[in-house]
């Protein structure tokens, strides 16, 4: 497990051209204590690693005169950082302070005084009362990816007791308030580098960060960010882009996100806003694909049912289409015209959708040859959800209103065709519709992130999920 992610999600902060974001993440303070906890184990493991130099002086102790020693291998037998906190500091970055940590070290001592004496033995240190403070500043890669690092850390040792094993006690008491002082200060040396470390170790993580998405062979999502975080006392508000685009070709949209606030909801450590802006531009790249269209066939009609599409079905309403194509198979192109509309209101989801059928009759030779053009505007309710980190959804229809466009086979009454379409759309384009938005799309996510205790509200002109995380692997 790579516990420096949290803390990671802690940084999402490249610095682009200010613009309306589409998409907006809220890390509160109980996602902040989540962090806090699985960065201090980060933090104790790297401080254990800690290799203390050894150690050798000189120093005039009365009433022997001058006392050579040297501190031997000296090692970490114990650490622990029981009281630790982050604090945000109101647009500026994070405040990291550790009190109360203690340090315990064996090693080896060795003194030569008199210039003959000789005398050795080993000691156990207990360190008390050790504190670090520290700030993060939060900076933006070449990528577009935030890096962080530590500034005006500070370590201090507090209280400290010595006991040496071995050699002449009578030294012990005259000798002691040097090796404390040695073995103090070069800790103090040692600390603040590897909290340096721990913080920088969280930058490979960073770069993890699904700033463009792919989502299929057709679009791409990008979720740089649009601007500096807000660092309020209680959480960190990220501005993300937030927008579909063709795969190799960022075209904008002709419509602009529009400004909207997340509510001050704190039950769960993470939120996420997507606006209708977010979607409504997956639906412009999709339409620019061309991936908004199905050609229909009778296999994709359920046996059962006793309208087929052949000639003999739509003969009985268009009798020009029986008397010219008699007893042909038929196909129908079903496509958008124009990218479809999302709306957001309040525990709603509903898609506007304006779109063409054009029918054509299967020669015997299988050349297609065009009976009628029908437009077609349509509604339909859809259902989101979340599954794992993917944004996935269902859809119903609501209603479809048809007018004829183009008849090669004479004016016919395109109400009587009615039950036909709507069948039409039921058991062969939504089932379609439905199975491609199953496979959902990627939201935003750092390494190895689940979504926990997730939740998905439809508010107006967006959609808010509040999520538990957990990192794993």
């Amino acid at each position: 497990m790579s516990p420096c992610c949290w803390l990671a999600l802690l940084a999402l902060v490249p610095f682009a051209l200010a613009t309306n974001p589409g998409v907006k993440v809220k890390l509160t303070e109980k996602g902040i204590e989540y962090g806090k906890q699985i960065g201090m184990a980060s933090l104790q493991q790297k401080l254990k690693t800690m290799k203390v130099p050894d150690l050798s002086g000189t120093e005039r102790v009365a009433p022997i005169g001058k006392v050579k020693y040297s501190l031997t291998g000296i090692t970490i037998v114990n650490l622990g950082l029981p009281y630790s906190a982050l604090a945000l500091v109101p647009d500026t970055g994070i405040s990291l302070s550790i009190t109360n940590a203690f340090i315990s070290l064996h090693g080896n001592w060795k003194i030569r005084y008199l210039s003959f004496i000789k005398d050795s033995g080993s000691f156990d240190l207990e360190v008390d009362g050790l504190t670090v403070t520290d700030s993060i500043t939060i900076k933006s890669d070449e990528t577009g990816r935030p890096t962080v690092s530590s500034v005006n850390c500070v370590a201090n040792v507090g209280s400290a007791s010595i006991k040496f094993h071995g050699g002449a006690s009578w030294l012990y008491n005259l000798f002691s308030a040097y090796i404390d002082k040695a073995l103090r200060s070069a800790l103090q040396k040692q600390i603040c580098p590897l909290v340096a470390d721990t913080i920088t170790d969280m930058n490979p993580h960073l770069k993890t960060l699904n700033v463009l998405a792919k989502v299929d062979k057709y679009a791409e999502v990008e979720y740089s960010m649009v601007t500096s975080p807000t660092i309020s006392n209680a959480s960190i508000d990220f501005s993300l882009k937030g927008e579909f685009y063709n795969i190799g070709k960022h075209q904008e949209p002709p419509f602009s996100p529009t400004p909207f606030s997340l509510p001050p909801q704190v039950n769960n450590m993470l939120y996420i806003g997507m606006s209708a802006f977010t979607t409504n531009s997956a639906g412009f790249v999709y339409n620019n694909a061309g991936a908004l269209s199905l050609y229909i066939t009778d296999d994709m009609i359920p046996p059962s049912s006793p309208i087929r599409l052949n000639t003999r079905t739509f003969g009985a309403f268009i009798p020009e289409i029986a008397k010219r194509f008699p007893s042909m198979m038929m196909k129908l192109l079903v496509k958008t015209v124009k990218e479809p509309t999302i709306f957001f209101e309040p525990n709603n989801v509903t898609v506007q959708a304006s779109g063409s059928v054009t029918a054509y009759a299967i020669q015997p030779n299988t050349t297609l040859s065009p009976l009628f053009v029908l437009n077609m505007e349509g509604s339909v309710s859809a259902r989101l959800y979340v599954t794992g980190v993917r944004l996935a959804g269902a859809v119903t229809l609501n209603k479809i209103e048809m007018t004829l466009e183009t008849s090669y086979v004479g004016q016919f009454q395109v109400r009587s065709l009615d039950n036909i379409f709507l069948m039409v759309l039921k058991v062969a384009v939504i089932p379609k519709v439905n199975a491609r938005l199953e496979k959902g799309f990627p939201l935003p996510s750092i390494g190895k992130m689940n979504l926990v205790n997730t939740q998905l509200q439809v508010l107006k002109d967006y959609m808010l999920i509040g999520t538990d995380v957990q990192f794993t692997g």
